[in-house]
């Protein structure tokens, strides 16, 4: 039965590919109702479904090909994924699938990337010159993952032998578990950059993962583990520091705080790390786990929609432009100047606030009630069959959707590694993405007053 199910998604999938190329290889549709760019991370797919779907449910439905998604990705990735694949839960190909296989036939690809932001005519142009409007604009594009700034570090990428490697690229998510695995003795390094990056619980996910096989394995005692973060504590959640900080100490593994990685030399096995007083200090590894710095897309940057750090600026609660001149101008996930942690879990928060307000302003010049609280979450890995939820919105205030179920949240629970190994993937492929997963609400959209 289930073979046969797989067959006739995967029909239904091809027919909706073919039924998407045929309408943009023939459309010469310059302007849109609503323009989205990026559909290779989550945010863009979701909000563009979300919004399509509000002005159906709403009666007043968008012709097919009003709403267009602007990138010129082959693939799109489910990014949380690459965490499991680097603990050896999963293969990597679970979490890529082709771009144009995701877009319904409604919605236009139009396979280019922006060059520029042109807000005061409502335009933009691509990399190949083409000039396209619209009546709506959501950024969507996500943030910049910066490889060269730690020197050395793409040519230890690319080594296998090097011994260095990171979950936070589909080319190398698997080089982890390959490494992980084939430790025996010696030191694993596990590092965090100071700064803005996606996913800030993800650095030590991997640890705790690499630590739990470890210990499993009977090879504790012979390898050394150490968390070298370039932020001054285990986590931006008091409540959530603390316990995962006391679990460090429990579990013996080292820690230094404000070293932030600054060079990598592979050959001889040494890392060079930058302390907050600007003095440096080399630490030996035979494993060395990097998360590279990050920081606003280049296209981005300097442009009349950005903020002074380069980051989309929205307005924190509704997520719309806090210029009113760009007043036809949203952004939501890793690429805005939202003051809350760039995840996922954000993104199902975030997206039917920003399609609320859109359809509003869209619809009658003026954004609804619909408010956007900071929520985000970081389901942490700790070790094979356990998990904390950490749950929070702005200000850092824990907002715990099981604590009244369950209880406390720094508590570690196989139902939520099982969230994240089973369920948070289901979701995402099969809802999500379709504009049918609403975070902490589930598959039922929220209700705004």
């Amino acid at each position: 039965m289930l073979p046969a199910c797989r067959r006739v998604a995967s029909l239904a999938r091809a027919r909706q590919t073919l039924a998407l190329a045929r309408y943009a290889s023939t459309s010469t549709k310059e302007k849109f109702r609503v323009l989205v760019i990026g559909a290779g991370g989550s945010g863009g797919l979701t909000v563009a479904n979300q919004i399509y779907n509000r002005f159906k449910a709403a009666g007043k439905p968008l012709n097919a090909g009003d709403v267009a998604v602007l990138d010129a990705a082959d693939y799109h990735y489910y990014q949380p994924g690459w965490t499991l694949v680097g603990a050896g839960l999963r293969p990597r190909t679970d979490f890529r699938r082709p771009l144009p296989s995701l877009l319904p036939p409604h919605i236009m690809h139009i396979a280019e990337n922006v060059k520029s932001f042109y807000p005061e005519s409502s335009s933009v142009t691509t990399t190949s010159g083409r000039t396209i409007s619209y009546d709506s604009l959501v950024v969507a594009a996500g943030l910049k993952i910066n490889w060269d700034g730690i020197a050395g570090l793409p040519q230890a990428l690319a080594d296998p032998s090097s011994g260095v490697s990171s979950i936070y690229s589909y080319d190398t998510c698997d080089k982890v578990w390959h490494d992980v695995d084939a430790l025996r003795s010696g030191n694993a390094i596990f590092t965090q950059p100071a700064g803005i990056i996606k996913c800030p619980g993800a650095p030590q996910k991997i640890m705790w993962m690499a630590w739990d096989r470890y210990q499993k394995s009977g090879r504790g005692n012979n390898i050394k583990i150490d968390f070298m973060n370039g932020m001054p504590s285990m986590f931006s959640v008091k409540k959530y520091s603390d316990a995962l900080n006391a679990l460090r100490i429990e579990r013996g593994i080292g820690a230094e705080f404000q070293h932030n990685l600054t060079s990598i030399d592979a050959a001889n096995r040494k890392a060079t790390f930058k302390k907050a007083d600007g003095s440096t200090v080399d630490r030996d590894f035979t494993l060395l786990h990097v998360t590279p710095p990050m920081g606003p897309l280049d296209f981005i940057k300097g442009s009349a929609i950005a903020d002074p750090a380069g980051w989309v600026e929205v307005d924190q609660a509704t997520l719309r432009h806090v210029k009113p001149e760009f007043g036809n101008v949203f952004a939501l996930g890793d690429c805005s100047s939202l003051p809350t942690s760039k995840t996922i879990a954000a993104i199902t928060s975030q997206a039917p606030v920003l399609t609320e307000n859109l359809f509003s302003v869209m619809d009658t010049g003026k954004v609804s009630s619909a408010k956007y609280d900071g929520y985000t979450s970081c389901p942490l890995l700790t070790g094979y069959g356990e998990l904390m939820l950490t749950e929070f919105k702005y200000e850092f205030v824990p907002k715990e959707s099981f604590a009244n179920y369950l209880g406390d949240q720094t508590k570690r629970r196989r139902l939520f590694y099982h969230f994240k190994k089973d369920l948070f993937p289901w979701a995402y492929w099969n809802r999500m993405i379709d504009g049918k997963w609403f975070g902490p609400s589930g598959p039922f959209r929220p209700k705004f007053v």
